[in-house]
């Protein structure tokens, strides 16, 4: 069992981008460790010139959130518009573009503060959906803790990605009443 960390949200800003990069470049080691590299690849993101500018944008947009423990981020989270590749809503939402968390800390609640953050925001914006999308590859884990986070599946779809292999995801969706 790891530690349980004590942690504050607070709003992310542009000093905030190398924070994102380094939880990013730490999942993906994680997931690769496993045998995992569907969701992110194996490279780091922050040797990767567009993960680099993602990060850069999603920093400076406003839409940053960070699960600050005592020392440093534990997990970020990314709200507002809906990505390209998914279907569009139907209806107003928010859209979680980025969920990571500090795998050292896994267990802890972090992710799922992190949505429940996003579903405040949302609330508060007046909106009445709450979507995010996620790899839906391998054992189908990712979506299934989305699930258990109070999100139900619904559109299916598929990244092509010239030279690689498509990315296959699913976009999930939360009611909020």
């Amino acid at each position: 069992m790891t530690d349980q960390p004590t942690f504050l949200l607070r709003p992310g800003g542009p000093a905030d981008a190398p924070a994102v990069l380094r939880l990013l470049d730490d999942a993906t080691a994680w997931l690769v460790a496993r045998g995992r590299p569907g969701q992110w690849g194996t490279e780091p993101a922050s040797t990767d010139p567009r993960r680099i500018a993602q990060a850069d944008a999603w920093a400076g947009g406003g839409g940053l959130w960070l699960a600050q423990a005592t020392d440093r981020p534990v997990g970020a989270l990314v709200v507002g518009a809906a990505t390209e590749y998914v279907p569009p809503a139907t209806e107003p939402e928010l859209y979680v573009n980025l969920l990571v968390t500090d795998r050292a800390h896994a267990g802890a609640g972090i992710g799922g503060r992190l949505l429940a953050h996003a579903a405040e925001l949302a609330r508060e914006r007046g909106v009445p959906l709450l979507r995010v999308d996620c790899y839906a590859g391998d054992d189908g884990a990712l979506v299934r803790w989305y699930e258990r986070q109070g999100f139900t599946a619904t559109d299916p779809f598929t990244v092509e990605r010239p030279g690689r292999p498509p990315w296959p995801g699913q976009v999930l969706v939360r009611r909020l009443g």
